[in-house]
């Protein structure tokens, strides 16, 4: 065990000293929507990555995609870019109940893990994930996209220099109308409107106020057993920071957040899915300022994170594995079932 542990650490210390030389070369497993609406862009001229591989069911579709965006490499099966050697990290953006399986089979090759929320299907996989990777020497980051934006920084800032007060609310809406097709809506695939929107009201609530609530309250309404369409909860935080959080499936198009202190509120009408150029609304008795944030693409900052992350050997602020957000999400899911 200890030459298996010293090896494995002068591997990761190698692998180390070559991202400090060149591109991490990224492979990705699945062709997601979100890869072409947000992940494809953020790789394109990337400073200090590359999207090196993709693999897809369907060969074809994966050859045509590699086309499309440039990638040099492509693959028929998820097995073949997992234990290609020219492979440093992958991206996970499949479906919630394959992340377990293809986490531990990319740490296991030596792979260093961006996986899409919610890291797991439960709290069990979520540890099994991180404790895989920490086993197996690889960084394992949650792909939360907003918190690696410059307007998060600055808000925590504001927080810290007492630009709201003392904080007292966390509140976020999420929603859009599902279509009822969707994978999202199978409960064995960890469907419901939690999983996909409430985990962002769970960990903005936990960015912001820097603690795991200590209690937490919920109610929902369902499609089937374990497929919540809409949810509303409560979480309550140290000092009495109250968390008030809906995600819904069958409500119209909302995605804002609010940051509530006793002098002053921030609000984040574009939630988690700012435009190129964002602002935020700063407003306190004397009236509202609207701060107007540099361009930033969220998802490469993101990336960024990852590559540095990775230099390190450990997850850099304000990145996280998942574990934590995944603990709270099971508790809302239970008080909500609780409920029926």
């Amino acid at each position: 065990m200890l030459r298996r542990g010293r090896d494995q650490k002068l591997k990761t210390n190698n692998r180390k000293l070559c991202f400090m030389s060149q591109r991490l070369r990224i492979g990705i497993l699945g062709c997601a929507r979100i890869v072409r609406r947000s992940i494809a862009g953020a790789l394109k001229n990337h400073p200090s990555a590359t999207w090196h591989g993709l693999a897809g069911r369907d060969a074809a579709t994966a050859a045509a995609w590699a086309h499309e965006f440039g990638v040099p490499k492509h693959y028929g099966s998820y097995e073949a870019l997992v234990s290609d050697p020219e492979i440093d990290a992958v991206y996970l953006p499949l479906p919630n109940e394959l992340h377990r399986p293809w986490a531990l089979a990319a740490a296991a090759a030596g792979k260093h893990v961006l996986c899409e929320k919610p890291l797991a299907l439960d709290v069990a996989d979520a540890e099994c994930i991180v404790e895989g990777c920490r086993a197996a020497g690889v960084v394992m980051m949650e792909a939360f996209m907003w918190r690696h934006h410059p307007r998060v920084a600055l808000a925590r800032h504001m927080i810290a220099d007492g630009k709201l007060g003392a904080l007292r609310f966390v509140k976020m809406d999420f929603s859009f109308p599902i279509d009822l097709g969707d994978w999202r809506l199978d409960a064995a695939r960890g469907g419901g409107a939690l999983y996909d929107l409430g985990c962002y009201g769970i960990n903005i609530s936990r960015l912001f106020t820097g603690a795991e609530p200590s209690e937490v309250h919920a109610r929902a309404r369902y499609r089937s057993p374990g497929v919540d369409m809409s949810l509303g909860m409560q979480l309550t935080f140290p000092d009495g920071v109250q968390a008030l959080l809906d995600a819904s499936f069958e409500c119209p198009n909302r995605n804002r957040f609010e940051l509530i202190g006793t002098q002053g509120m921030l609000e984040f009408l574009e939630g988690v899915l700012p435009q190129l150029e964002s602002t935020i609304h700063y407003k306190t008795d004397s009236g509202t300022e609207v701060i107007r944030i540099p361009a930033a693409d969220q998802y490469a900052e993101m990336i960024s994170c990852f590559v540095r992350s990775v230099a390190a050997g450990r997850l850099e602020t304000p990145a996280e594995d998942g574990l934590a957000n995944m603990r709270v999400v099971q508790q809302v899911r239970d008080a909500a079932l609780a409920e029926v």
